[in-house]
């Protein structure tokens, strides 16, 4: 009965989907090449401004490009193991924290949260049971994509095609520059999906955060501990603004050596987010870098307290 249900409210979005973010959007003139580059979240970035919306991100405007650090993925004996001396990619979000926007494009096998506004209440955003979609690399000639995504875009505790159709399906349909319409009448189909790996992927490569770290000597470590101050630090010098730097693990007030302590952040470096507006779309890269604060938003999660950060070596057998 409930699979009826959500199949039936999947079967009416997926329609309401064809008209992409806006109503009235069609799939013809979207040359963005004659359109002036507008910077996203300025007062001139909304859809009834622009030229195109397809040229200019009028919905998703604030950019992060998240990285992450994990010790094990889980699945080594299947050969799914990190890069050494890398961070691996988490994604590209689109800072209205919308999610799952276009559920005609939903290839995500565990849709969180599962549903499009997080509620109880919201639209249902069913499972993905079709193919895994690193089967469509080939057919595209996009094996080169495919290798690079399987070395630095690598998930834990699932196959990495699982990670990527979360990070598309959840983030990249919010974008107003990734619709389908913006592709034309007779657009590659998974154009758009190839088209945001690649987009992700500029983004991170200019974002060397284990390199960072290292020209600080903050290194992965068992024994050594460091300071949250001495993090944001060596990255600020490098990116020039202050990204966000996210812990998990115990709180610090948790652990003997923060028993005590008022500190409550998480104890375990474990994710870096990158901020920025862009000039035109997303998929140019042409980026204006800003401060994680610089929107009202938290510089950390993590234990402000003194040598209070463990930034953990991966696992034996994790890294290649």
């Amino acid at each position: 009965m409930y699979r009826g249900v959500v199949l039936a409210s999947l079967a009416g979005l997926a329609q309401l989907a064809s008209a992409g973010l806006y109503p009235g959007i069609t799939t013809a003139n979207h040359t963005c090449a004659l359109v002036e580059p507008v910077l996203s979240c300025s007062c001139k970035a909304t859809p009834d401004k622009v030229a195109d919306t397809c040229c200019t991100e009028t919905y998703g405007g604030l950019l992060v490009a998240t990285q992450i650090w994990n010790t094990f993925t889980g699945l080594e004996s299947k050969g799914q193991i990190y890069p050494k001396d890398h961070w691996t990619i988490h994604g590209l979000w689109p800072g209205s924290y919308t999610q799952y926007c276009d559920l005609s494009r939903q290839y995500d096998p565990k849709p969180v949260p599962n549903t499009t506004d997080g509620t109880p209440h919201g639209t249902p955003v069913p499972a993905y049971t079709g193919e895994p979609i690193d089967k469509w690399f080939k057919p595209y000639g996009k094996l080169d994509l495919l290798a690079y995504m399987n070395k630095y875009w690598v998930s834990q505790f699932d196959p990495n095609w699982v990670f990527w159709a979360h990070e598309f399906s959840k983030h990249a349909t919010c974008y107003s520059t990734f619709q389908t319409e913006c592709y034309g009448p007779k657009a590659t189909e998974h154009g758009d999906l190839f088209e945001f790996f690649e987009t992700v992927i500029k983004f991170q490569r200019t974002l060397p955060t284990f390199k960072w770290l290292a020209k600080a000597d903050i290194k992965p470590s068992n024994k050594t501990a460091y300071t949250l101050s001495s993090i944001q630090k060596a990255l600020t010098k490098e990116f020039s603004l202050v990204p966000f730097l996210g812990c998990s693990g115990p709180r610090y007030n948790e652990t003997a050596a923060g028993k005590g302590s008022k500190d409550n952040g998480r104890t375990v470096l474990s994710e870096v987010w990158y901020y920025y507006h862009v000039n035109g779309r997303p998929q140019e890269a042409d980026a204006k870098k800003l401060a994680a604060d610089s929107a009202g938003g938290s510089l950390s999660t993590c234990a402000k307290a003194k040598e209070a950060v463990w930034y953990y070596e991966r696992s034996k057998g994790s890294e290649q």
